[in-house]
């Protein structure tokens, strides 16, 4: 097995230089160790979607292709990770069943590194997962200097095991990062999953003028800021979007959604309150970042699900916990859709109010938007007389407050 050789080509996609400080650790880090086995996306012969096992054993070369591969490989879904799966296992892949463990792609790792300027000298903590970002950044500052959390037990004795496979020693703890964390002085906190805002306990932990990197959940915000003397933070959202699946508690995500709700069964089949036509042509939210971002500062937690049909047209729908859901169908392209909606809140308006504000201004505030982070970790993002506050709230959910100014838009 040829690992090494993959090795070099994945840090010279990823990395760039080989004067780069991460080529090395790229180039030199076994990361088919830390995924022998995962789930793959397939088709079944009736056309429906599933997960497949894959283990690596079972064909070297194809485990080395698609483990130095620029992907992320999945490596649990739902409570079953592919390590305890039986031979040949396949899910169906359906809502209930998110993927909920993952070893993210090797250069979104390194965007979030980079975002957060590591020096030599920096005392990381960093998310586990695989253990495979872990051990770059072990290869990059040093074993002693490296903290890995997660909340999973499984996920940190199998990272641990294989870290020291890899020849790596660092801390790694159980931990839900959501709450207090492993002892304190961190010069930087670095998240590869998603928040629904940022934790006071990371202020707490981070040393004077250290830095923290993480993703709002459900959008593509990639917020980056600096401690500052009074306990908060301050910085700005990356230029560089980034998704990564949501922070857990548990086994599994406790917000899951079920396949087939009645408010779904409403969406599919109902004419709704209002019936209208819209300017824009189809958007599926969640293949944008700056749409998807605004839209959920604006109204938190939306599902979004699409169909397409056998005559190429595509309906999408958008739902709420609170009742309120919308369908919007369009044979082509081409043709302005046809908007149903119902519940307390009208939820495509929402959207097309967003892309009004895009079509006027050419981009939307989000982005480079300047980040203010209080020390109870209330965080306020600001630009061109717009703003949003993201508040803490239940651990499943983060409670989003916007500015009168954005309502005012």
């Amino acid at each position: 097995m040829d690992w090494k050789s993959a090795a070099r080509q994945l840090a010279c996609s990823t990395a760039i230089r080989p004067e780069s400080r991460w080529y090395a650790p790229v180039a030199t880090t076994p990361r088919h160790r830390f995924v022998p086995r995962w789930w793959a996306r397939d088709t079944t012969g009736d056309g429906q979607q599933a997960w497949h096992l894959r283990n690596g054993a079972d064909d070297p070369e194809a485990w080395v292709r698609t483990a130095y591969a620029d992907t992320t490989l999945v490596t649990r879904i739902g409570p079953l990770h592919a390590d305890h799966a039986e031979p040949d296992k396949m899910l169906a892949r359906r809502r209930e069943q998110r993927s909920t463990s993952s070893s993210t792609l090797p250069s979104l790792i390194l965007t979030m590194y980079r975002a957060a300027w590591i020096q030599d000298t920096s005392r990381l903590l960093v998310t586990c997962g695989s253990g495979y970002g872990t051990a770059l950044a072990c290869a990059r500052v040093g074993e002693q200097r490296v903290t890995s959390v997660d909340v999973d037990a499984y996920l940190v004795e199998s990272a641990r095991a294989r870290l020291a496979e890899a020849g790596h020693y660092p801390r790694v703890e159980v931990c839900d990062l959501t709450g207090d964390l492993p002892d304190g002085g961190y010069d930087r906190i670095i998240s590869t999953v998603a928040l629904p805002s940022v934790p006071a306990s990371w202020l707490q932990a981070l040393a004077p003028g250290g830095r923290l990197v993480s993703t709002i959940a459900n959008t593509g915000l990639v917020i980056v800021a600096d401690r500052t003397p009074e306990g908060g933070a301050t910085g700005r959202v990356a230029p560089e979007a980034a998704g990564f699946m949501s922070v857990r508690h548990g086994e599994d995500y406790d917000d899951t959604l079920p396949e087939n709700p009645p408010l779904w069964q409403t969406a599919q089949q109902a004419d709704g309150d209002s019936v209208t036509t819209s300017r824009f042509p189809l958007m599926y939210v969640p293949d944008t970042w700056d749409v998807r971002s605004t839209l959920e500062l604006l109204v938190p937690g939306i599902d979004h699900r699409q169909h397409r049909g056998p005559d190429g047209g595509r309906t999408l729908y958008m739902l709420h916990a609170d009742g309120s859901w919308a369908r919007a169908t369009a044979p082509d392209h081409r043709t302005s859709p046809t908007i149903h909606q119902g519940g307390p809140r009208r939820l495509w308006d929402e959207l097309d109010r967003v892309r009004t504000w895009l079509a006027i201004d050419g981009d939307l505030p989000v982005r480079g938007a300047e980040v203010s982070i209080t020390p109870e970790g209330v965080t306020t993002l600001s630009r061109r007389g717009w703003s949003a506050t993201i508040t803490s709230a239940p651990p499943s959910r983060a409670a989003t407050v916007i500015a009168p100014t954005i309502t005012a838009r």
